[in-house]
């Protein structure tokens, strides 16, 4: 994997925690297969924000999955959050069209989340997301190109904060690769105890 670097927002005005929740996502190591990338953060859902952007490749660099990763942090830990931090994510996977229409497709895509989340030891709470699908057909003109069916899973949760206020933030962004390279179609991750209850589809794409 291709660290990801970058400058922290605020700088030294950052509180220290959030600092520190933040080089714990610069220094995780997920996986091989996954590059990351600071990107700019949003600036109206929290007083703090560290934004990453992710992709998954196979060996002959064809781009599987990508998404990106936002980590949140208000120190007057809103109410709907239950904490002072939250993590937003959204994973983007290409899959086969003939899984558009399978009806465990949703609830089989938030599995590799909360499977990954738990492998990982990643605790969390008030967690929420949305699964949606997209199909594209094309015609005439373009009537060569393959149909194409997208996955898209949004989702956010409150990672658990540790005694001195600061939450396995490396645990989490490893469990979001790891939705992202189940859904690229990559096996699990060696030595990755308990991925096995992160349910798989069959025939969803993968490196070729």
């Amino acid at each position: 994997m291709a660290a990801a670097q970058g400058q922290l927002p605020d700088g030294d005005e950052a509180p220290v925690v959030f600092r520190q929740a933040v080089d714990a996502l610069l220094g995780a190591r997920p996986r091989p297969e996954v590059t990351l990338a600071p990107m700019p953060a949003p600036k109206r859902l929290a007083p703090y924000a560290y934004a990453l952007e992710a992709e998954v490749a196979a060996e002959d660099e064809e781009e599987l999955a990508d998404g990106r990763l936002v980590l949140l942090h208000d120190p007057a830990a809103p109410a709907a959050w239950g904490g002072t931090f939250r993590v937003v994510t959204l994973a983007r996977v290409e899959l086969e069209p003939e899984m558009a229409a399978d009806p465990l497709l949703p609830e089989v895509c938030w599995s590799w989340l909360t499977g990954a989340l738990a492998a990982r030891g990643a605790e969390y709470k008030e967690a929420g997301g949305t699964v949606s699908r997209s199909s594209s057909h094309h015609f005439g003109a373009l009537s060569d190109r393959a149909d194409s069916t997208q996955i898209e899973v949004r989702a956010s949760w409150t990672p658990v904060a540790g005694a001195a206020g600061v939450p396995d933030t490396a645990a989490h962004l490893a469990a979001w690769c790891e939705l992202l390279c189940t859904g690229a179609g990559l096996p699990p991750a060696q030595g990755d105890g308990g991925s096995g209850s992160v349910v798989s589809l069959p025939n969803r794409r993968g490196p070729r």
